[in-house]
């Protein structure tokens, strides 16, 4: 449940008040550093992420995007910039191993599982594919998801799941996407 005060604040936020930014900034900051600081990045690349961050959640507020709070203000912009860490992470390979940010990608994050999803908003569709979904066995839906919601890279599942080869992780991620579309599309249409 998302407090008043910070209702209040996402309205004056939606509105193009400077002010409103100018507090979720420095609010924020510290928060943001404090929580990404576990990744083992510089404080320069943590203020550089923090910054990329900040600017995608003033974006998707002034673009319509982000139109109803279903978490704090704090959550949804430490969300964005965690996912920038993953990015950057993986990015510099030479700074990291795949697996040490699969790792880290797994972990779950006291701030981050505060996200309370409005279920009520779902489409009948959407409702039944999150069924679905859930019908899928462990390494089905562990493929799924870093795949499509994650973005990693087939070589990453691969390392990440122990894969003998890529091939392998190719095939069974087509067998558990044709699985799930299959559940959904033998699912009567309501009209």
């Amino acid at each position: 449940m998302v407090k008043e005060s910070e209702r209040i604040l996402f309205e004056s936020l939606k509105n193009g008040s400077e002010e409103a930014f100018k507090e979720v900034y420095q609010q924020n900051r510290q928060l943001f550093l404090n929580f990404a600081q576990k990744y083992g990045l510089g404080k320069e690349d943590l203020l550089d992420i923090y910054q990329d961050a900040y600017i995608t959640f003033y974006e998707n507020v002034m673009e319509g995007k982000l139109v109803q709070l279903t978490s704090t203000l704090s959550t949804y912009l430490i969300s964005i910039g965690k996912y920038m860490i993953l990015d950057r992470l993986r990015k510099n390979k030479h700074n990291v191993h795949n697996e040490s940010v699969l790792n880290l990608a797994h972990q779950k994050d006291d701030l981050i599982e505060t996200f309370e999803l409005d279920i009520e908003e779902l489409t009948p569709d959407e409702v039944l594919l999150e069924r679905y979904f859930e019908e899928l066995g462990e390494k089905c839906k562990a493929i799924l998801i870093m795949f499509y919601y994650k973005r990693y890279s087939i070589r990453e599942i691969k390392a990440a799941g122990n894969y003998n080869s890529e091939n392998v992780v190719k095939s069974q991620k087509s067998r558990c996407l044709k699985t799930l579309k299959q559940l959904f599309n033998n699912t009567p249409k309501q009209v």
